[in-house]
């Protein structure tokens, strides 16, 4: 299975045009990052995350591929913590640990996987989506929040966090067979779109605040190693592992390869952004990879497929 770099245009075009509104309004409108990256993070997201779960359908082997994404994006995230500690000040540290266990499956990766994957795939790759997600609004905020505030005040902004509720919701509807009115799920419909023209958008607030003085490369650098080099390598070694193992689906190895080359997570600026921790720094990454990545994914996917297939 081949990828043409062209099926990335459109994705690609459309996330730098929301990144480009977010400038403009940062610029011209004035506009105040933190009560969108508030909105998000509290009520939009949640919704998303519930009506995506209820969508799905989560059955015991869905979830077990959400809990495994979930336990692997956070199991990076802690190793890359401990080194970060030791190279980064604690707030550029902890950006770089939040950002290490996630990338931007969402926004930049689901038009990609509806091109390359079949719908089965395409609902595989979903369930990956959340686990990555899931890490984001629990391991990863920990990590991000601990660059700058205390373990209990930390702990207590998880705990604070609707996400996890959401998450909960959904599997209580499934587990008590009750059945969401379509007239629910369609009005929910626009949560999804907002989520991403929001993200992206925020990444245009914060780059249309950004100075020269923004421009780390030891940081850039790490973002870059961690998103394009260890992930990558990560979900190959997962892929060829579990074929010698269990004989794994095309589609299954491919939502994984996925997960493993889409560029940095949006919500890496709306979680720093939302804590206050080095948000121009970590949009300045964001763009970066994102920017590589019709370059970076064919490439990578063109290498690792054969070796897989």
């Amino acid at each position: 299975m081949a990828l043409d770099p062209s099926a990335l245009m459109g994705p690609l075009w459309t996330l730098l045009a929301f990144v480009a509104l977010g400038i403009l309004a940062a610029r011209g409108l004035k506009v105040d990052p933190r009560p969108v990256a508030t909105l998000l993070i509290y009520l939009i997201a949640p919704v998303t995350f519930f009506r995506a779960l209820v969508l799905g359908g989560p059955t015991p082997a869905y979830l077990g591929l959400t809990a495994a994404l979930f336990i692997t994006a956070s199991l990076v995230a802690l190793c890359v913590n401990i080194l970060a500690k030791r190279a980064l000040p604690a707030e550029e540290g902890a950006v770089l640990a939040f950002s290490s266990g996630t990338g931007n499956t969402g926004y930049f990766g689901l038009p990609v996987a509806l091109v390359l994957l079949p719908p089965d795939g395409v609902t595989l790759y979903l369930f990956c989506v959340l686990g990555v997600t899931l890490y984001e609004f629990t391991v990863g905020f920990y990590l991000s929040a601990r660059g700058r505030f205390s373990v209990r005040d930390s702990l207590l902004k998880i705990l604070r966090l609707p996400l996890i509720y959401a998450f909960l919701a959904a599997l209580a509807v499934e587990a008590i067979g009750i059945e969401v009115p379509t007239a629910v799920t369609e009005a929910l419909s626009v949560f999804p779109a907002t989520y991403t023209l929001l993200g992206m958008m925020i990444i245009g607030m914060t780059l249309g605040r950004v100075s020269l003085r923004s421009l780390d490369g030891r940081f850039i650098g790490a973002c870059v190693a961690v998103r394009y080099v260890l992930w990558p390598l990560l979900m190959l070694g997962v892929v060829l592992a579990l074929n010698m193992a269990f004989d794994l689906a095309p589609e299954l190895a491919m939502a994984l390869l996925l997960v493993g080359v889409v560029p940095m997570a949006a919500n890496v600026v709306v979680v720093a952004m939302e804590l206050g921790i080095a948000p121009e720094k970590g949009a300045l990454a964001v763009l970066i990879t994102t920017l590589a990545a019709p370059l970076v994914i064919p490439l990578y996917l063109g290498a690792m497929l054969p070796l897989v297939s």
